[in-house]
């Protein structure tokens, strides 16, 4: 049966949310969470979906200090064939879900109902896209009020042996079968500056054509970041916004409260990725 039966959620009312791995662990220093941050966006998200019964998230989460640290040491990204690196791949997947459930404990304190989707447990890749993925439980679970959780993780690679999906890449391959009508990525950062590392000038706008302005003065992540840090993340959210009209928005989750404001559709701070339809077409 082809997937869209499945899904009777109206897009409109359907949101994709990553909580960065800055903003929910301390990259600097290995395996250690922001708990109170954590906790925090966990309340947010629950008051939002209390405000808002309509409104459908699939919530996906960066690894941070946990995957991130042991990914870089075997380079998992880059592909496994060895078995140093399948021992290394093992070691990544269990960084990952260590934070993972982290995230569901909180989220399930807040009283979100969350469920849990590990990419590692239901998607094959090939050369670093998600080639198969099962996506009707996942779908299900939204038409029924849940909330869907996913993550970075280590995932098998029909041509790289092993590698690592970031959240971002995840989300691009969903948005083509749930077509959200926004992503929103909260990290640490207030949104995209044109000025990296001195930070003076933030952008309010991404397009096609303005990456290739700004992509340059876009800087990569603070501390380590195996996924490609914020240049990465930009290219990607405009993959999305061309291919499907998706809107992207980048924005500081610091303040809890400013991830329910931009949950419910109340403006914050922040850049949006965006393709007008005049440059979609070229």
């Amino acid at each position: 049966m082809h997937s869209e039966t499945f899904l009777r959620v109206r897009t409109s009312s359907l949101l994709f949310l990553k909580w960065g791995g800055s903003l929910i662990t301390v990259k600097e220093r290995p395996f250690t969470a922001r708990t109170e941050t954590l906790q925090g966006l966990a309340r947010a998200l629950a008051q939002a979906l209390r405000q808002a019964p309509d409104l459908r998230v699939v919530l996906g989460h960066g690894s941070g200090s946990f995957g991130h640290t042991v990914a870089r040491k075997y380079r998992t990204r880059q592909g496994v064939h060895t078995p140093e690196a399948w021992q290394g791949f093992v070691q990544v997947a269990r960084a990952a879900a260590r934070l993972h459930h982290l995230v569901m404990q909180a989220l399930v304190e807040a009283g979100v109902p969350a469920l849990s989707f590990p990419p590692s447990a239901g998607a094959v890749v090939r050369n670093g896209r998600v080639h198969t993925w099962d996506l009707a439980p996942l779908q299900l679970a939204l038409e029924r009020g849940l909330v869907p959780v996913v993550y970075g993780d280590a995932v098998l690679d029909l041509e790289r042996g092993g590698t690592i999906l970031s959240t971002e890449d995840l989300f691009v391959h969903l948005a083509q079968v749930l077509r959200p009508g926004r992503i929103l990525l909260a990290g640490r950062e207030p949104g995209v500056w044109a000025d990296f590392p001195k930070n003076t000038r933030l952008l309010d706008r991404i397009t096609p054509r303005g990456w290739e302005e700004w992509r340059s003065a876009i800087g990569p992540s603070h501390a380590p970041d195996v996924t490609g840090g914020m240049a990465e993340k930009v290219r990607l959210m405009l993959d999305l916004a061309i291919q499907s009209n998706t809107q992207g928005f980048i924005f500081s989750g610091e303040d809890p409260q400013l991830v329910k404001k931009a949950l419910l559709g109340e403006a914050v701070p922040g850049t949006w990725v965006v393709a007008p339809p005049q440059e979609a077409e070229t």
